[in-house]
Formats: structure tokens, C-alpha cells, sequence
């Protein structure tokens, strides 16, 4: 899983209107925005984190712009996600806005992420969202605790074999790793970030940053 960003802004600018969907010849039209929201998501939250550094003010406006297109392609495509997933981007888009200070509604993006598990129980990206919802969350409104019950269903779901190629699988086994580390058991951690590069041996945080820090913590 290596992370280029540049391939990723490429990928999401090439599908970036309904037309685009339309033209593909290669894939369903439903297969393509179920994939591409994916990765639409990602990148968002990639660019925000990024024009939220200090001395990156400069791509606040480029980040906007990509959480409004973000927002329009969940409202266009409603109809043709899956259980949950409109709730899910929402929720999303809502705490994107926060970030940028376009929003004050982190309550009903926390509703939202709710509204998502309820209506697909069994969904692996949509746990997984809330179990990142539940991280980052403040107190008393999420715990590392409760993420990991989330991250975990989410794992054991996403071993069929369909889901391997789909990056929030690796994602969810990375913060898997991080609730036990954050709650203090850097073995654990240890062991599931190790678990980690077995499937997913070009994970490049992982191998780069994380693992050498949390091998150092763990001495």
C-alpha cells in the first residue's frame, strides 16, 4: 500500500463528474462510484489534514473545493451506494467541514455515523467508519475502547477474499494496531502492525514510521 498522493489526486480528478461514471467501459456504472467514493473519501481526508499544518494555508482553498465535489457526488449517487454508505460519506463530509470551519454540526455527523451502522450492521467500510469516528472522537462521545469492538468486527468481515484489494482493510488492521497501543498494550500493537505487513508488505507509514517507533516503545 504505498502511499503516493499525487496517484490518488490523479485517480479522483479523472472521476470527477456523473458523466465520467457513465463513459467508463470497463466496470458498471455502480461498481464505479462504490469504489471511487472510497478513494473520493480518502483523498479528502488527506488534503484537509494537510491544509490544516501550520504554514499550509495555501490549500485551504483546494481542500474545500474537493470536500464540496466530494459532497456532490455522494448527493448524485444516493441512489446507487450501498445500505448505509450515504449516511456514512455524510457523516464525512460533515467533520471535513468542521475541520475547515465550513460546519458546526459534529453531533449530527456523529448521528449520521450512527444512522450508518444501524442500517448496515454487517457492512466492513461502514464499521470500520464509525470505529474511526469513535477514535477521534472526544470524550464521552467515543473511546479507543469501543473503536476497537468496531475495527475488529470490521476485520474479521473484511477477510473475505473480495476485500483485499480495498484499502480501507489495511486501514482498519493499522488502527486495530493503534487502540491497543493507545490503551497501553504496545505488545499487542506489536503484534497486530507486524500482521499488518504480512498482507500488506508496501505499506509505507507502517513500515517507515510506525513500526520503528512502536519497536523502540516496546524495549
Amino acid at each position: 500500500m504505498r502511499e503516493d498522493m499525487t496517484v490518488w489526486k490523479a485517480y479522483v480528478d479523472s472521476i470527477s463528474n456523473l458523466h465520467t461514471f457513465r463513459s467508463c467501459p470497463w466496470a458498471k456504472k455502480s461498481q464505479i462510484s462504490n469504489h471511487t467514493l472510497a478513494y473520493e473519501y480518502g483523498y479528502c481526508g488527506y488534503i484537509v489534514a494537510e491544509a490544516k499544518k501550520e504554514g499550509n494555508e495555501a490549500l485551504l482553498p483546494e481542500a474545500k473545493r474537493y470536500v464540496q465535489q466530494f459532497k456532490s457526488q455522494i448527493t448524485n449517487l444516493k441512489s446507487q451506494m450501498p445500505i448505509g454508505h450515504y449516511e456514512m460519506y455524510m457523516s464525512a463530509v460533515y467533520v471535513f467541514e468542521l475541520r475547515l470551519h465550513e460546519s458546526i454540526h459534529p453531533v449530527k455527523a456523529m448521528s449520521l455515523a450512527k444512522e450508518a451502522v444501524k442500517l448496515a450492521p454487517n457492512d466492513p467500510i461502514v464499521l470500520s467508519y464509525y470505529g474511526t469516528s469513535l477514535f477521534y472522537a472526544p470524550k464521552p462521545f467515543g473511546s479507543k475502547k469501543d473503536a476497537l469492538t468496531y475495527f475488529q468486527k470490521s476485520a474479521r468481515l473484511f477477510r473475505d477474499a473480495k476485500w483485499h484489494d480495498c484499502w480501507w482493510r489495511p486501514a482498519t488492521m493499522m488502527y486495530i494496531a493503534q487502540c491497543h497501543d493507545k490503551m497501553g498494550n504496545t505488545a499487542e500493537a506489536l503484534r497486530c502492525t507486524q500482521e499488518l505487513l504480512k498482507a500488506y508488505p508496501d505499506y509505507e507509514y507502517i513500515k517507515r514510521d510506525y513500526l520503528p517507533d512502536l519497536i523502540r516503545r516496546t524495549r
